[in-house]
């Protein structure tokens, strides 16, 4: 359904002009950006293309190049740009303003930044921080969803994104839907695959945080780690 045929309070610039930007979902606001679709699909449609192809290739729509926005179907130049700079705004915003990148220093730190996000999640979630020297995130990106299995889990994934971004080391954050933090021995041979293929390119592996029920554990800290890098 094109735009133009929806009620007006469902189309985006009304929704906004009436309810506010809060009321607008994520492709919702990128629609605005590209203004247009085309015959087969409305602009919030492929803005959720958009979307998603951004989260398969760079993790996030924040980190996509504007090549990768013009992979997808029905995206050229106008629109691919019209995105990128929008992204682009945000990231000079940010710098400009002063806003704190988060830290990530120690598993503490780690577990209140993703806690909120992972504990309520009935599906396993793994996530990737990509860290710079000082320990701040430069990027979160989401690997996979569903049982984390090592060999469903890409070690040349993992740490492709940290390569093409020149992150200084990479942290690991995955949840229990059981609520108990403890690694399960699918979660060390996963760690030692991940391990072992990040020794090879040089990227440090500072940690493997799994969240529970208001609780986690660092592989690191509980000596984890270690096991995973002696076999």
């Amino acid at each position: 359904m094109q735009i133009r045929n929806l009620p007006e309070e469902e189309r985006p610039q009304e929704k906004m002009f009436y309810y506010g930007r809060e009321s607008l979902s994520t492709s919702e606001l990128v629609a605005l950006l590209i203004r247009t679709g085309n015959r087969e699909k409305s602009a919030v449609q492929l803005a959720e293309d958009i979307i998603s192809h951004a989260s398969e290739v760079s993790g996030s729509l924040y980190s996509a190049e504007l090549k990768e926005l013009m992979a997808v179907p029905g995206v050229g130049r106008t629109k691919a740009c019209a995105v990128a700079a929008a992204v682009e705004l945000t990231k000079r915003f940010r710098e400009s303003s002063g806003m704190p990148k988060d830290k990530a220093c120690n598993p503490n730190e780690v577990f209140n930044l993703l806690k909120d996000e992972l504990r309520d999640e009935k599906r396993e979630h793994l996530i990737e921080l990509l860290l710079n020297n000082r320990c701040q995130v430069e990027s979160k990106i989401t690997i996979s969803i569903g049982a984390l299995d090592s060999t469903a889990v890409n070690p040349r994934e993992v740490l492709s994104y940290a390569i093409r971004r020149g992150a200084a080391g990479i942290i690991l954050v995955h949840n229990h839907p059981s609520g108990d933090p403890e690694p399960s021995t699918e979660d060390l041979a996963a760690t030692r695959r991940i391990q072992q293929a990040a020794d090879i390119v040089g990227i440090r592996l500072l940690d493997h945080i799994i969240i529970g029920d208001n609780s986690f554990c660092s592989m690191k800290e509980s000596g984890y780690m270690e096991l995973v890098t002696a076999r």
